[in-house]
């Protein structure tokens, strides 16, 4: 329910902004606040596991989800559906941590590989389908149905929870509620700031955007500074020196960040810039996930065989290379080519994706695992969450420099992909600094 919600308004986006009364690039506030309520939710989530329990936390982030899915059900405007939403992302944030901590603690290394591949598939599967479910939503009924279908599926997951989650409690150290308030004011500012780059009626940028980047600058320094000297940090940066860990979670959060981009731009692309329906972008959109389905397979053996370099390399630059050939789709092209382009793109994206996640944690003391996995949870969801909205900073821009209406808003949408494959340099560079043996004791190289 967490990763499918984080996305699953992107098709929907044209219909809510109809109906709210803002352009459709602006539902992605709606997108980006809650992901980014899970980011700021997530370091707090194994400390509240281990003081009060499991279960108990598990039901009540379960609980607060479903009532925000209901919130948003009867939001009036996009300011109350931003807080629903914002409300609904800190529920996610302590679902989702608490199960893949308790399978890590009892998976041994020579089974990782295979346990983190379950734990991959939604993470995969969620983001894709949730555009084809959006999209089919609102042509056959209301954009409201999309939060309505969590209310079943919530109380459905409250009553398993109940009954298969153990409640164990563990001794912790005092809450870093300091670094907490700090890493959240960040987190936001952040958010802020991106979401105030975009051009005001007169054509300049709003002056708070000067008031939000020196925040950013401030709480950043504020809070590196705080984790580093407090004695009990919310978190904590030690396994950053591992090689492995450092290189999945620096590049691999900027790999994130732009696939995460993907199903925000592309069915906006569909819908607005090739005049699409709501149902076919979202269609062509799960073309992603077929991908994701026929090399699943493969990926493990690839891993066994090529190594986790080898394969990281591979994937970002042939992943960098789809979107390059995304941004060069317009209306006329042949729906082969397109679809063909889609299934590779969605290929590469679950190689990478599985080798990042596989790769993390092979290099890590099981007594780090706790901070590592709290450290790792944030990178992903603040990557997640800032895909989002970078997609929507890059088309705002892009549509801003090209400008020309003749040219129209399918150029602005393919120079943001190729914005995006420019950025994918990033992760590449991390990759290529890999040791060639690295993960070998998880693919038994």
């Amino acid at each position: 329910m967490e990763i499918f919600d984080g996305t699953i308004i992107a098709t929907a986006a044209p219909a809510i902004a109809d109906d709210l009364g803002v352009a459709p690039v602006d539902v992605n506030a709606a997108m980006t606040g809650y992901l980014i309520a899970v980011a700021v939710g997530l370091p707090i989530s194994g400390w509240l596991a281990d003081r009060f329990g499991a279960r108990r936390i598990l039901l009540g982030a379960i609980a607060i989800f479903t009532l925000a899915s209901a919130l948003c059900v009867i939001s009036v405007d996009l300011r109350m559906l931003v807080a629903a939403r914002i409300l609904q992302g800190l529920g996610g944030a302590l679902m989702v941590p608490v199960g893949r901590l308790s399978v890590l603690r009892v998976t041994a290394k020579a089974d990782m590989l295979d346990a983190i591949a379950y734990l991959t598939w939604p993470a995969l599967l969620a983001p894709v389908i949730a555009p084809v479910l959006g999209g089919w939503i609102v042509t056959v009924a209301s954009w409201h149905w999309i939060f309505l279908i969590n209310i079943p599926l919530g109380v459905l997951a409250f009553v398993v929870g109940a009954r298969i989650v153990p409640a164990v409690r563990s001794a912790v150290a005092p809450l870093d509620w300091v670094g907490f308030v700090l890493c959240a004011g960040f987190l936001a500012s952040l958010l802020i700031g991106i979401e105030l780059v975009r051009p005001t009626a007169s054509g300049d940028f709003d002056p708070l955007l000067l008031i939000a980047t020196a925040a950013v600058i401030i709480l950043f320094l504020a809070t590196w500074a705080w984790f580093r000297r407090t004695p009990h940090p919310l978190l904590r940066f030690g396994t950053l020196r591992v090689p492995s860990f450092r290189v999945t979670n620096i590049g691999g959060s900027t790999y994130r960040m732009i696939i995460s981009a993907v199903p925000f731009l592309l069915p906006l692309m569909l819908q607005v810039g090739f005049g699409w329906s709501a149902v076919r972008a979202g269609f062509f959109v799960l073309l992603l996930f077929a991908g994701n389905v026929l090399i699943k397979p493969a990926t493990s053996p690839l891993l066994r065989r090529l190594g986790f370099r080898t394969v990281l390399i591979g994937s970002i630059v042939c992943g960098g290379l789809a979107l390059v050939a995304i941004a060069s789709l317009r209306p006329t092209t042949p729906i082969w080519a397109m679809a063909m382009i889609l299934v590779l793109s969605g290929a590469f994206r679950s190689i990478g994706f599985s080798a990042y996640n596989s790769l993390q944690f092979a290099d890590i003391d099981p007594a780090d695992l706790a901070d590592a996995n709290t450290l790792s949870s944030t990178l992903q969801q603040v990557a997640a969450g800032l895909g989002v909205a970078v997609g929507a900073l890059l088309l705002r821009l892009s549509d801003r420099v090209l400008g020309t209406p003749a040219r129209g808003p399918i150029t602005a949408y393919g120079l943001a992909f190729v914005l995006l494959a420019v950025i994918m340099m990033q992760p590449l560079v991390q990759a290529l600094r890999l040791h060639r043996a690295a993960g070998d004791e998880l693919t038994r190289r």
